[in-house]
């Protein structure tokens, strides 16, 4: 397993908490990339405990939403953890900036298999978080990893809202793309969120800067507040079958969105597909799609809390 220089200092963008323990981890997927996370385990914890591996945003790190959800949940007495994906934040993964739906579904479960290796975690009870589009993603792991017991997806965001013919386009354009990266010897970048924006930009495009542009959400490892995704990053996931098999989900699944969200019929279609009486879809009243992301007297952590105890009960 390769060594990754992990910063040691404090460089979130929430308070350290002082009910829980926080550390730094590594662990390895099956594709040979190192994956760097932050651990959270509640203070005085004697006992085998309930783990919930926590991602997202897409484009973000775990300095960002995913620690805050994962050490919030820590105090509610979880063991949780907050991971970077492969080629993104403080994980491996060569060349830098790209995603891939089949790679980043599999490190959520390399995750699992690191919290499955711990003696203070029952492997029993393991549950996942997945935030923005990485609400997609964890639907995909809850599908393919049987050992995940409860996914909850907050704020999901749609990576394919688009008709075929605009999806044969898209593919179109970022093929062309392809071409120039490779005639120029490097890959282009998207760009993150602008700083700056006209005033008749969409709403949901300030929210996104007003989040990842500003000191509530600004990181220097995140994507999406600096320098983007390299350009082409999103064309496997216009053949990528994400929510294809999500009626096949037989685990327990909490889908969150915010009512006035731009993304909320990713929420809508995710639920249609899926069956059984412990799949739930809750509509925030009011909530922005970025509102979920940090808002803490929105983000509904009482419900999340009773779900995951509900279904990571003991055995």
């Amino acid at each position: 397993m390769k060594t990754l220089a992990l910063t040691q200092e404090w460089d979130k963008t929430f308070p350290k908490s002082e009910k829980v323990n926080h550390s730094k981890v590594t662990f390895e997927n099956r594709y040979g990339i190192t994956l760097a996370a932050d651990l959270y385990i509640p203070q005085n914890a004697k006992e085998k405990l309930a783990a919930i591996v926590v991602c997202g945003p897409y484009g973000a790190v775990k300095e960002q939403c995913s620690g805050l959800y994962a050490q919030t949940m820590a105090e509610r007495g979880f063991m949780t953890m907050a991971f970077d994906p492969s080629y993104c934040g403080e994980s491996g993964g060569e060349p830098r900036y790209v995603s891939s739906p089949d790679i980043n579904t599999e490190d959520y479960s390399a995750a699992i298999d690191y919290l499955m290796l711990r003696e203070d975690v029952d492997e029993n009870r393991i549950g996942i978080i997945g935030i923005c589009g990485w609400g997609g993603l964890a639907i995909s792991a809850a599908v393919m990893d049987t050992r995940i017991k409860a996914t909850v997806s907050s704020t999901m965001g749609a990576f394919d809202t688009y008709t075929s013919e605009e999806r044969y386009e898209a593919r179109r354009q970022l093929n062309e793309q392809r071409t120039a990266d490779v005639k120029k010897g490097y890959h282009e970048l998207a760009g993150g969120v602008p700083a700056e924006l006209p005033d008749d930009a969409p709403q949901f495009m300030k929210d996104y800067r007003d989040y990842y542009k500003t000191s509530r959400g600004y990181h220097p490892r995140s994507l999406n507040s600096n320098g983007g995704w390299q350009t082409i990053t999103s064309l496997p996931f216009l053949t990528f079958p994400l929510m294809a098999y999500a009626d096949e989900i037989k685990s327990a699944v909490l889908l969150i969105h915010g009512e006035k969200a731009y993304s909320l019929g990713a929420s809508q279609e995710a639920f249609k597909r899926m069956k059984g009486d412990n799949k739930e879809l809750m509509i925030i009243p009011g909530a922005s799609h970025t509102d979920l992301y940090d808002r803490m007297d929105i983000i509904p952590f009482n419900k999340i809390e009773v779900f995951f105890k509900n279904y990571l009960e003991p055995v």
